[in-house]
């Protein structure tokens, strides 16, 4: 069970002071929220879709950050969100057999006060993992035992507060190979399908519908890795006793390359044939310099515009979410990915790309006016 009274409470006071503030108390410094129509959650699920949602992280300034908290609150806009970093292993049992689900708390409570969605990521990945796992001394029956034990523990804890899991991220590395990590090394392929077994019970034991799924970049296209992650998903559902339910399409894109609106579709249609839902679910398109030129915020949004209508166009990609939407808080800073950055649809300001436009364009079916 889920004890959510942390988390509750940074709740209200967050939207207390989103709601209450005077307006005679902002200063010069403060951003700017535009919080207009087009709305995009709302017109994705006009269109039949679960949502259009974003992720965060309560690890950073984020939830204390008043003009951000207004976009995200903002259910028109967002209808789910997914934890960036705080549902990864090492924030979650940093020590084996010591849980600490503290700071999920706080996303579940967040989205739960504002009516979104949680797909909850993720649960087992080869980065962000505790030492006590990269350099223990395991045999295939330990790490066996001790990935069960994650896995269907925090799984059972957050329960219903998921939607969906993302069981296992990027088993594949970039040439559709297994990724060189512990669980590979140890216990071999066989530790992705063990995984969606353990997660599958773990959901039938609180009888409640959490989706399962696999996430991955570089699928996006007919290639090596696409098909690789096809194998994967067919001895996934070949696995006596494991079960999947869709596919995450990370599509972390740049303005220096991207896949087609054709070629996303040939790809999603590659996994719904399998009976998976498929999902985009870590959307960005960095510039190649900041502050991005009118050539680039062009080439952005046609990007923004070809994925989402790759997924409009496909009747079983039911969700679309964003790797957050504040540029302030994006993963890709300039000062770390040599220049590259503002890869999302709000300013440092919180004033809107024109991607945003291209996006509630795409979701209508309408031509790009930015594009």
């Amino acid at each position: 069970m889920r004890t959510l009274e942390r988390g509750l409470l940074a709740v209200l006071a967050a939207t207390t002071s989103v709601h209450a503030l005077p307006a005679q108390s902002l200063n010069q410094n403060q951003r700017r929220q535009d919080t207009s129509a087009p709305y995009l959650n709302n017109l994705a699920q006009a269109a039949g879709k679960l949502w259009f949602g974003t992720a965060m992280d309560t690890t950073t300034a984020e939830p204390d950050d008043v003009d951000y908290m207004t976009v995200f609150n903002d259910t028109n806009i967002f209808g789910q969100v997914t934890p960036g970093n705080t549902m990864k292993w090492e924030f979650t049992e940093p020590t084996q057999n010591v849980f600490t689900f503290s700071e999920g708390e706080e996303t579940i409570a967040l989205a739960e006060a504002t009516g979104k969605k949680v797909r909850c990521h993720n649960l087992v990945w080869s980065s962000e993992l505790p030492s006590w796992v990269t350099d223990g001394s395991w045999t295939n029956e330990t790490l066996l035992a001790a990935m069960e034990t994650h896995i269907k523990t925090e799984i059972e804890y957050y329960g219903s507060g998921c939607w969906s899991w993302d069981v296992v991220n990027e088993a594949l590395d970039s040439d559709g190979g297994l990724t060189s990590n512990v669980f590979s090394e140890i216990i071999g392929s066989a530790y992705v399908p063990l995984a969606f077994q353990y997660a599958y019970e773990a959901v039938q034991s609180l009888g409640e519908d959490i989706k399962l799924f696999y996430n991955d970049y570089s699928i996006e296209w007919a290639g090596t890795k696409n098909a690789a992650a096809i194998a994967l998903v067919k001895e996934i559902q070949g696995w006596d006793g494991a079960h999947i339910d869709g596919i995450g399409f990370e599509s972390h894109y740049s303005v220096s390359w991207g896949a087609s609106q054709a070629q996303q579709e040939e790809a999603m249609a590659s996994f719904t044939a399998l009976g998976l839902q498929v999902h985009i679910t870590e959307l960005d398109v960095p510039c190649t310099a900041v502050p991005c030129t009118t050539d680039a915020l062009t080439i952005q949004a046609q990007i923004y515009y070809d994925t989402i209508s790759a997924c409009m166009n496909t009747e079983d990609c039911t969700g679309m979410t964003v790797w957050d939407f504040d540029d302030k808080y994006s993963w890709i800073q300039p000062a770390d990915y040599d220049g590259e950055g503002d890869p999302d649809l709000y300013y440092s300001d919180l004033t809107r790309h024109p991607a945003y436009t291209a996006v509630a364009e795409a979701i209508q079916g309408l031509d790009c006016s930015v594009c």
